[in-house]
Protein backbone atom coordinates (compact mmCIF):
# COMPACT_ATOMS: atom_id res chain seq x y z
CA UNK A 1 0.00 0.00 0.00
CA UNK A 2 1.22 3.26 -0.81
CA UNK A 3 0.66 6.33 1.88
CA UNK A 4 0.38 9.20 0.28
CA UNK A 5 -0.48 11.47 3.34
CA UNK A 6 3.59 11.11 3.93
CA UNK A 7 4.13 13.90 0.90
CA UNK A 8 2.38 16.49 3.39
CA UNK A 9 4.05 15.83 6.69
CA UNK A 10 6.33 12.51 8.17
CA UNK A 11 3.87 9.92 10.37
CA UNK A 12 3.34 10.93 13.56
CA UNK A 13 4.11 8.18 16.40
CA UNK A 14 0.11 7.57 16.63
CA UNK A 15 -0.53 7.24 13.02
CA UNK A 16 2.59 4.65 12.98
CA UNK A 17 1.26 2.65 15.83
CA UNK A 18 -2.31 2.93 13.91
CA UNK A 19 -0.92 1.56 11.18
CA UNK A 20 0.61 -1.50 12.69
CA UNK A 21 -2.83 -1.92 14.92
CA UNK A 22 -5.09 -2.31 11.75
CA UNK A 23 -2.35 -4.75 9.49
CA UNK A 24 -1.22 -7.76 9.13
CA UNK A 25 2.45 -9.03 9.76
CA UNK A 26 2.58 -9.82 5.81
CA UNK A 27 1.33 -6.31 5.32
CA UNK A 28 3.80 -3.59 3.39
CA UNK A 29 3.72 -0.12 3.28
CA UNK A 30 5.65 2.36 0.85
CA UNK A 31 6.03 5.98 1.79
CA UNK A 32 5.77 9.08 -0.57
CA UNK A 33 8.95 11.10 0.28
CA UNK A 34 7.82 14.49 1.86
CA UNK A 35 7.15 17.34 -1.01
CA UNK A 36 9.22 19.57 1.30
CA UNK A 37 12.50 16.90 -0.20
CA UNK A 38 11.10 17.09 -3.76
CA UNK A 39 9.46 20.17 -4.54
CA UNK A 40 10.36 22.76 -2.19
CA UNK A 41 14.13 22.15 -1.53
CA UNK A 42 14.06 20.10 -5.22
CA UNK A 43 16.33 17.36 -3.61
CA UNK A 44 19.19 20.08 -2.57
CA UNK A 45 20.16 20.86 1.05
CA UNK A 46 17.91 18.45 2.23
CA UNK A 47 20.00 15.80 4.36
CA UNK A 48 18.38 16.85 7.59
CA UNK A 49 15.19 16.52 6.27
CA UNK A 50 15.56 13.09 4.44
CA UNK A 51 17.27 11.68 7.66
CA UNK A 52 13.99 13.54 9.63
CA UNK A 53 11.91 11.77 7.58
CA UNK A 54 13.34 8.01 7.30
CA UNK A 55 13.66 8.24 11.34
CA UNK A 56 10.27 8.99 11.45
CA UNK A 57 9.66 5.48 10.00
CA UNK A 58 11.19 3.34 12.26
CA UNK A 59 8.41 1.83 14.07
CA UNK A 60 7.39 0.66 11.22
CA UNK A 61 10.60 -0.58 9.70
CA UNK A 62 9.18 -3.76 9.60
CA UNK A 63 6.80 -3.34 7.55
CA UNK A 64 8.42 -0.84 5.17
CA UNK A 65 8.14 -2.01 1.08
CA UNK A 66 9.73 0.47 -0.87
CA UNK A 67 10.52 4.89 -0.60
CA UNK A 68 9.00 6.45 -3.26
CA UNK A 69 10.69 10.17 -4.63
CA UNK A 70 7.82 11.76 -7.18
CA UNK A 71 9.18 15.09 -8.73
CA UNK A 72 7.77 18.01 -9.87
CA UNK A 73 7.19 18.02 -13.75
CA UNK A 74 9.17 21.11 -13.46
CA UNK A 75 11.84 19.30 -12.53
CA UNK A 76 13.96 18.27 -15.54
CA UNK A 77 17.55 17.41 -16.37
CA UNK A 78 18.36 21.35 -17.72
CA UNK A 79 18.77 22.34 -14.68
CA UNK A 80 18.40 19.40 -12.36
CA UNK A 81 20.60 16.82 -12.75
CA UNK A 82 23.76 17.18 -10.94
CA UNK A 83 21.34 17.76 -7.62
CA UNK A 84 19.69 14.47 -8.91
CA UNK A 85 22.71 12.55 -8.94
CA UNK A 86 24.54 14.56 -5.32
CA UNK A 87 20.69 13.38 -3.76
CA UNK A 88 20.63 9.55 -5.25
CA UNK A 89 24.55 9.10 -3.78
CA UNK A 90 23.62 10.69 -0.44
CA UNK A 91 20.45 8.37 0.49
CA UNK A 92 21.18 6.17 3.43
CA UNK A 93 21.53 2.78 2.65
CA UNK A 94 19.10 0.20 3.65
CA UNK A 95 15.75 1.01 2.11
CA UNK A 96 14.22 0.56 -0.94
CA UNK A 97 14.11 3.83 -3.22
CA UNK A 98 12.02 4.29 -6.29
CA UNK A 99 12.25 7.76 -8.53
CA UNK A 100 9.47 8.58 -10.46
CA UNK A 101 10.19 11.20 -13.17
CA UNK A 102 6.94 13.34 -14.90
CA UNK A 103 9.35 14.92 -17.20
CA UNK A 104 9.78 13.63 -20.47
CA UNK A 105 13.13 14.70 -20.79
CA UNK A 106 14.46 12.33 -17.87
CA UNK A 107 14.50 9.07 -20.29
CA UNK A 108 18.45 8.88 -21.12
CA UNK A 109 20.28 6.02 -21.26
CA UNK A 110 23.22 8.42 -18.44
CA UNK A 111 19.97 8.45 -16.32
CA UNK A 112 19.54 5.09 -16.12
CA UNK A 113 22.80 4.14 -15.79
CA UNK A 114 23.03 6.14 -12.89
CA UNK A 115 19.98 4.88 -11.47
CA UNK A 116 21.38 1.37 -11.87
CA UNK A 117 24.47 2.18 -10.13
CA UNK A 118 22.89 3.06 -7.02
CA UNK A 119 20.32 0.29 -6.95
CA UNK A 120 17.35 2.94 -7.22
CA UNK A 121 14.12 1.76 -8.95
CA UNK A 122 12.69 3.69 -11.92
CA UNK A 123 9.19 3.74 -11.32
CA UNK A 124 6.87 2.51 -13.77
CA UNK A 125 3.75 4.97 -13.98
CA UNK A 126 0.30 4.60 -16.31
CA UNK A 127 -1.02 7.85 -17.00
CA UNK A 128 -2.99 6.40 -19.90
CA UNK A 129 -5.91 9.04 -21.30
CA UNK A 130 -9.16 7.49 -20.68
CA UNK A 131 -9.30 7.73 -24.69
CA UNK A 132 -6.81 5.41 -24.34
CA UNK A 133 -7.85 2.92 -21.34
CA UNK A 134 -7.89 -0.32 -24.26
CA UNK A 135 -4.47 0.02 -25.05
CA UNK A 136 -1.62 -1.77 -23.69
CA UNK A 137 1.08 -0.06 -22.07
CA UNK A 138 3.84 -1.04 -24.34
CA UNK A 139 6.26 1.80 -24.17
CA UNK A 140 9.71 0.75 -22.66
CA UNK A 141 10.65 1.15 -19.08
CA UNK A 142 13.91 0.44 -17.49
CA UNK A 143 14.09 -1.69 -14.63
CA UNK A 144 17.85 -0.45 -12.50
CA UNK A 145 16.91 -2.33 -9.44
CA UNK A 146 16.31 -5.77 -8.25
CA UNK A 147 12.85 -5.01 -7.45
CA UNK A 148 9.54 -2.98 -9.28
CA UNK A 149 8.11 -0.29 -8.32
CA UNK A 150 4.45 0.18 -10.55
CA UNK A 151 1.74 2.85 -9.98
CA UNK A 152 -0.94 2.18 -12.06
CA UNK A 153 -2.66 5.85 -11.58
CA UNK A 154 -4.87 6.90 -14.57
CA UNK A 155 -6.04 9.78 -16.32
CA UNK A 156 -4.67 12.29 -13.80
CA UNK A 157 -6.23 15.41 -16.04
CA UNK A 158 -9.78 13.55 -15.19
CA UNK A 159 -9.20 13.83 -10.92
CA UNK A 160 -10.94 17.30 -10.22
CA UNK A 161 -12.76 19.94 -11.63
CA UNK A 162 -10.43 23.21 -11.94
CA UNK A 163 -12.43 24.70 -9.23
CA UNK A 164 -10.53 21.85 -7.23
CA UNK A 165 -13.76 19.99 -6.31
CA UNK A 166 -13.26 15.62 -7.74
CA UNK A 167 -14.78 14.91 -10.94
CA UNK A 168 -16.46 11.65 -9.63
CA UNK A 169 -17.44 9.14 -6.61
CA UNK A 170 -15.45 6.18 -6.38
CA UNK A 171 -17.80 3.46 -6.06
CA UNK A 172 -16.75 1.00 -8.71
CA UNK A 173 -15.54 0.38 -11.90
CA UNK A 174 -16.21 2.92 -14.31
CA UNK A 175 -13.83 3.00 -16.91
CA UNK A 176 -12.50 -1.08 -17.64
CA UNK A 177 -8.96 -1.32 -18.65
CA UNK A 178 -9.03 -4.53 -19.24
CA UNK A 179 -6.51 -4.95 -21.87
CA UNK A 180 -3.67 -2.80 -19.76
CA UNK A 181 -4.09 -5.07 -16.17
CA UNK A 182 -3.78 -7.91 -19.36
CA UNK A 183 -0.56 -5.50 -20.55
CA UNK A 184 0.88 -5.66 -17.36
CA UNK A 185 0.48 -8.88 -15.98
CA UNK A 186 2.55 -10.02 -18.89
CA UNK A 187 4.91 -7.60 -18.08
CA UNK A 188 5.21 -8.12 -14.39
CA UNK A 189 5.46 -12.28 -14.76
CA UNK A 190 8.18 -11.61 -17.15
CA UNK A 191 10.40 -10.26 -14.32
CA UNK A 192 9.04 -12.40 -11.74
CA UNK A 193 12.08 -14.68 -11.50
CA UNK A 194 14.70 -11.83 -11.72
CA UNK A 195 13.31 -9.54 -9.26
CA UNK A 196 13.33 -9.18 -5.41
CA UNK A 197 10.26 -7.83 -4.61
CA UNK A 198 7.02 -6.16 -6.78
CA UNK A 199 5.44 -3.23 -5.37
CA UNK A 200 1.86 -2.55 -7.64
CA UNK A 201 0.08 0.43 -6.26
CA UNK A 202 -3.56 0.85 -8.27
CA UNK A 203 -5.07 4.57 -8.20
CA UNK A 204 -8.55 5.01 -8.10
CA UNK A 205 -8.32 7.56 -10.85
CA UNK A 206 -7.07 4.28 -12.96
CA UNK A 207 -10.48 2.16 -13.14
CA UNK A 208 -12.55 4.15 -10.75
CA UNK A 209 -12.37 2.10 -7.70
CA UNK A 210 -8.48 0.56 -6.71
CA UNK A 211 -9.12 -1.80 -4.46
CA UNK A 212 -10.91 -3.86 -7.37
CA UNK A 213 -8.16 -2.63 -10.12
CA UNK A 214 -5.94 -4.62 -7.42
CA UNK A 215 -8.06 -7.54 -7.21
CA UNK A 216 -8.48 -7.91 -10.78
CA UNK A 217 -5.00 -7.77 -11.42
CA UNK A 218 -4.29 -10.02 -8.79
CA UNK A 219 -6.51 -12.57 -10.69
CA UNK A 220 -4.47 -12.22 -13.90
CA UNK A 221 -1.26 -13.23 -11.80
CA UNK A 222 -2.87 -15.66 -10.08
CA UNK A 223 -2.97 -14.27 -6.53
CA UNK A 224 -6.19 -13.83 -4.90
CA UNK A 225 -6.86 -10.88 -2.99
CA UNK A 226 -9.75 -11.06 -1.10
CA UNK A 227 -11.32 -7.12 -0.41
CA UNK A 228 -13.51 -6.39 2.95
CA UNK A 229 -16.97 -5.41 3.12
CA UNK A 230 -17.25 -2.44 2.06
CA UNK A 231 -20.88 -0.51 1.86
CA UNK A 232 -20.67 1.00 -1.64
CA UNK A 233 -22.28 4.21 -0.79
CA UNK A 234 -19.24 4.91 1.09
CA UNK A 235 -15.82 3.30 -0.16
CA UNK A 236 -13.81 6.00 0.11
CA UNK A 237 -14.03 7.03 3.13
CA UNK A 238 -13.66 3.41 4.22
CA UNK A 239 -10.53 3.27 2.15
CA UNK A 240 -9.49 6.24 4.23
CA UNK A 241 -10.32 4.81 7.73
CA UNK A 242 -6.42 3.51 7.80
CA UNK A 243 -4.93 6.67 7.25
Amino acid sequence: MEVDSTFYQPPSGKAAAHWLEQTSPGFRFSFKMPREITHELRLRDCERQVGAFLESLEPLRARLGCILIQLSPKFHPAGDEKALRQFLTALPAGFHYAVEFRHADWHLPRIVHSLEDRGVCWAWTDTSPLRDRNRGAFEPMPQTAPFLYIRLLGDLGNKYHPGGGNFHRYTGLQWPRDSSLENWSIKIQKHLAETVDIFVNCSNHFEGFAPLTCQRIGQLLGIPIELPAIPMEAPAQKQMDLL
